[in-house]
């Protein structure tokens, strides 16, 4: 079976409809919240604690979203114009990708930083697996 090299763009595309959907449930959460009148007020506008906990634990994981998924979208682009986007590359994406849903789930939701960690860690180490894969490509 042969794989598209474009399909690398696929988990990375999975990888930004992740941030929509947090983006939106952020949307839901501080709505409740002002419903609820859980918000203070006068400290939303500059600072984070203003709003409840579950409001700040998404706002969290939104900002995570711009951490090491940078990386993951540059390497896979990186794989992508080295010629180098096959199997491997392919499954270290979706491999990441499926680590990052679940962080985000755990990050939102319970926020057991223990599983939160392992989970981020997993997720790390599928991009190191790429950032070699890129480096190997860049050698031959």
């Amino acid at each position: 079976m042969s794989l598209q090299p474009t399909m690398i763009f696929l988990p990375v595309l999975v990888q930004i409809l992740l941030t929509v959907v947090m983006y939106l449930r952020l949307a839901g959460a501080k709505s409740r919240a002002l419903a609820r009148q859980e918000v203070d007020e006068a400290r939303r506008g500059l600072h984070d604690d203003a709003w409840p906990e579950s409001v700040q634990k998404i706002n969290n994981n939104i900002r995570n979203q711009f951490e090491v998924p940078v990386l993951f979208y540059v390497l896979a682009v990186l794989l992508y114009l080295l010629d180098a986007a096959g199997l491997v590359a392919q499954a270290l994406a979706w491999f990441f990708v499926i680590t990052r849903v679940l962080h985000a789930h755990v990050h939102s939701g319970s926020n057991v930083v223990a599983l939160r960690r392992r989970v981020f860690m997993l997720g790390f180490v599928s991009v190191l697996a790429m950032l070699v894969l890129v480096a190997t490509a860049l050698l031959q």
